[in-house]
């Protein structure tokens, strides 16, 4: 008869967070050893993992740390949104999060290869991904640093953990507007600080796009290099955030937000689940 006891199914149980049937096999097949029957049933996760490995992650959260005047911003992806609201998962993200703020990690890959206790992000994340019984996936990680820092983290859903977080870096003292800009950031979706920082072959892109369009259109080619660059422009009201109308007075710039308010933006990071 093996060697163990209820209480040490218990307590493998409140370890690794198995199920009853498969602690109690692994015990079994350890002989009650604890160390073994831990290795069997992480070996048995794993290959659980193998087979979850060409899954879709769509779901998941956001979750940001501060640490030493800089914030960092981790995407945690998960298959289901059950999975995202469950109390181990968002245990997860906030060890990674710990962490990867810790290593100053800015990818997920530096932040996959960073210590968490005795093991890497990568080891964590694949031990819990074979207890939680879905594909995880560590997608983003940005480590913003800056004079000021703001933090905006939204809720899609009230029933979700956050699915979208925003970091912003400013010069200043307005932190009311700083979060509101933070907060336009969030619903805006800029890829670029200012116009100076849209890459030129990306805008050369663009231009012959809207050329073409133009063209298209029938527009007169007398007055088509006034019309691209006009369209150009809407362009960069879309892709930079300096340039973009705010979200709450779209008279307004946000550049000009920014200048009234007496705040300089210096940077900013913005992630989505699933975007």
């Amino acid at each position: 008869m093996a060697n163990f006891t209820i209480a040490d199914i218990k307590a493998l149980r409140e370890q690794l967070g198995t199920g009853m049937v498969d602690t109690k096999k692994a015990l079994e097949e350890a002989d009650g050893d604890i160390e073994k029957a831990v290795e069997i049933l992480r070996l048995k996760g794993a290959k659980g993992n193998a087979k979850r490995a060409d899954r879709s992650t769509t779901e998941g959260l956001v979750v940001a740390r501060e640490s030493d005047g800089a914030v960092t911003l981790v995407e945690l992806a998960c298959e289901t949104d059950f999975v995202a609201k469950n109390d181990r998962f968002m245990a997860l993200a906030d060890k990674v999060a710990d962490a990867a703020a810790a290593a100053s990690a800015d990818s997920a890959e530096a932040a996959l290869a960073a210590p968490a206790g005795d093991q890497t992000i990568a080891q964590l994340i694949a031990d819990e991904a074979a207890i939680i019984g879905e594909k995880i996936e560590l997608r983003r990680v940005r480590t913003l640093s800056g004079d000021k820092l703001e933090v905006y983290l939204h809720k899609t859903s009230k029933d979700l953990p956050p699915q979208i977080g925003v970091v912003l870096a400013y010069t200043g003292d307005d932190a009311t507007t700083a979060r509101s800009i933070a907060q336009h950031i969030s619903f805006a979706n800029p890829s670029y600080l200012s116009e100076a920082d849209v890459p030129a072959a990306e805008v050369e892109k663009e231009r012959e796009i809207v050329t073409e369009i133009s063209r298209n259109e029938g527009k007169p080619e007398a007055a088509l290099p006034k019309i691209v660059e006009g369209r150009v422009h809407a362009f960069f009201k879309q892709v930079a955030l300096l340039e973009q109308d705010y979200a709450k007075d779209n008279k307004l710039s946000v550049a000009q937000v920014a200048k009234d308010a007496g705040i300089t933006i210096t940077g900013f990071a913005r992630f989505k689940v699933g975007a």
